[in-house]
């Protein structure tokens, strides 16, 4: 009960409504996009059965002050927070892909790499590599946005060819993406952190490319401590990272991958729990801000009326 795993709101001039793996998003008149940051936890493009508390403030949080630190080199769809889980922005009209960047071979990269391939869409991964390495220089690997299933690798060749982004466009992605991991990647600095790996989504609003989503977040982003991240390195060690990684690796351990026939294993409390503590974990190191817990009590009730509160106020 202290958590939110779905939504079912009824909002004045509500046009549609659209259920993510982890966002409930409704359309506002085709203008506006309410998205909520509910605590559903996805991990190989599935939702997992068990909300985790706090997540969602966390990811919403996180991404809002990122957006903001980040305006000067994009502009992007956020408007106002009216409530911790709740972000309200412009409605744009999404590329149909997402920006990977990659400074670390790390994740699906690696994977990739340990199964003998060195080219991941068209980009080149150099010999010798270890897992967690640097890149020479960080890579841009994009993948197809699915709507239903499994997001697909895909190369800037295959994009322009397929007409899915125009070629003035995806020069202009391939330079916010650069940036906006540069700026990232600073701001982890900071905090005594490695920007690993992230993703951006882009969308266009009165034909101005618009950043769109999250950014930054344990859910979109793979973080490493830079204090000690060179010792690890030296002795084959694993890193120390703050990311949805560790929920990927405990479903591996526990034999679920999202395959056909596989099971979730059972989420029990105290791993829940963990999972909680480490989203609020990221929180604190990122944003270098103590998180404070909002008030759970009747939580859904909460969201809406905030939500309506906002809506009421706002002036086109």
């Amino acid at each position: 009960m202290n958590s939110i795993v779905s939504t079912n709101f009824n909002f004045n001039k509500q046009v549609s409504f659209y259920k993510g793996k982890v966002r409930d998003v409704y359309n506002i008149d085709n203008e506006l996009l309410i998205m909520i940051a509910t605590d559903r936890i996805s991990a190989f493009d599935v939702v997992l059965p068990k909300g985790i508390p706090f997540k969602g403030q966390v990811l919403n949080q996180i991404a809002a002050k990122f957006l903001k630190d980040t305006s000067d080199i994009v502009p992007n769809w956020l408007i106002d927070v009216p409530d911790p889980m709740v972000s309200v922005g412009r409605m744009c009209e999404p590329f149909k892909v997402e920006m990977v960047i990659r400074g670390y071979l790390s994740g699906h990269a690696w994977r990739e790499y340990k199964e003998g391939r060195r080219s991941l869409c068209s980009e080149i991964m150099p010999e010798g590599m270890k897992e967690n390495d640097k890149f020479p220089k960080p890579i841009i690997t994009p993948t197809t946005k699915a709507s239903v299933g499994h997001d697909e690798d895909i190369s800037k060749e295959d994009i322009l060819k397929q007409g899915l982004v125009s070629q003035e466009d995806y020069a202009k992605l391939e330079k916010y993406t650069y940036e906006l991991f540069e700026r990232g990647t600073q701001i982890a600095k900071k905090a005594g952190l490695i920007l690993v790996d992230t993703k951006y989504e882009f969308g266009k609003y009165n034909g101005e490319i618009y950043l769109i989503d999250e950014i930054h977040t344990p859910d979109s982003s793979r973080y490493f401590y830079e204090k000690g991240y060179e010792e690890r390195q030296n002795y084959g060690v694993p890193q120390k990272q703050l990311s949805k990684e560790f929920v990927r690796e405990w479903l591996i351990e526990n034999g679920f991958q999202g395959k056909e026939n596989q099971i979730v294993p059972e989420m029990t409390e105290n791993f829940v729990n963990q999972v909680s503590d480490r989203y609020i974990e990221l929180y604190e190191n990122i944003t270098q801000e103590s998180f404070v817990k909002s008030d759970v009590s009747n939580i859904l009730s909460r969201v809406e009326n905030n939500i309506k509160k906002f809506l009421e106020n706002y002036k086109n």
